[in-house]
């Protein structure tokens, strides 16, 4: 059997194996959670959001998680230390075809170390109004489930388009978010997010955000979204991403009011430090 990569380590309950059995139900079915996490001189500063809202899903789905402290002892020893991106994903234990979940089976979980992404451009992003819309459906709104179809779909169309992201509408035409972000607008005075109470990712960096910027969650239209006075993404590997266009819509780059979300977002999390700084 081959050794498992150094990056990557799996395992079914406490046990560590060389990888996830072929016929997980994660890859099965897209049974399964995962966790994007960015780390920060090897410490995870928003574990405890991330293992609260997997946690939130896990509950929901019915699915099994392994010890808490013993995952992220798993995590400390896999980052050694530095800045990287750190990939927690669990699946429902059992390997048997058919929909109908085992009972009792251990789940398969992995970590996995990544480097950390490209910086974005120097302009901001540009962004593109994707033809696939997110289905609703509230019982898997706002958690990070392994199905991912519809933004891989979506993504697809940003990059044929040119374009670094494209912004996703549900099937009754509200703006819910980018194909990997959330998105805030600016109207006048106040910051205004999408609620994903009906389909979208309810992701930690939004909610780190919503309460230093004292955001509103807003159901927003494709024209309340181009008329912003300023647009930008966020996401917990990213940070903040400001915008420099949607379609014939144009934002001025270093807007006073994004560099100051970017500030009070480096408050929560030092790995976002540098972007305050060249804000």
């Amino acid at each position: 059997m081959n050794a498992a990569p150094a990056d990557v380590r799996s395992f079914e309950g406490d046990a560590r194996v060389a990888a996830l059995a072929p016929g997980n139900r994660g890859l099965a079915y897209g049974d399964g959670l995962f966790e994007t996490m960015r780390a920060h001189d090897g410490a995870l500063p928003w574990w405890d959001a991330h293992w609260a809202r997997l946690a939130l899903g896990a509950a929901r789905l019915g699915i099994a998680l392994p010890g808490e402290a013993f995952v992220q002892a798993q995590a400390g020893e896999l980052l050694g230390g530095g800045d990287a991106v750190l990939k927690l994903l669990v699946v429902r234990g059992g390997t048997a075809r058919g929909y109908a979940p085992a009972a009792g089976a251990p789940p398969g979980w992995q970590l996995s170390r990544h480097a950390l992404p490209d910086a974005p451009p120097a302009g901001g992003l540009r962004l593109y109004w994707c033809a696939t819309r997110l289905a609703v459906q509230p019982a898997l709104a706002g958690l990070k489930h392994c199905n991912r179809l519809e933004q891989v779909l979506a993504r697809a169309e940003a990059d044929a388009a040119g374009c670094d992201e494209g912004l996703l509408r549900d099937r009754d035409g509200h703006v819910v978010s980018a194909t990997s972000a959330n998105l805030f607008v600016l109207r006048g005075s106040r910051w205004h997010t999408p609620p994903v109470d009906r389909c979208g990712v309810a992701g930690t960096c939004r909610a780190h955000l919503l309460e230093p910027l004292d955001a509103t969650e807003s159901r927003l239209s494709v024209a309340e979204v181009e008329a912003a006075d300023a647009v930008f993404l966020c996401n917990a590997v990213r940070g903040i991403l400001p915008v420099a266009s949607l379609g014939s819509r144009r934002w001025p780059p270093g807007h006073a009011v994004v560099a100051e979300a970017r500030r009070a977002l480096a408050h929560s999390h030092p790995g976002f430090a540098r972007d305050a700084g060249n804000a």
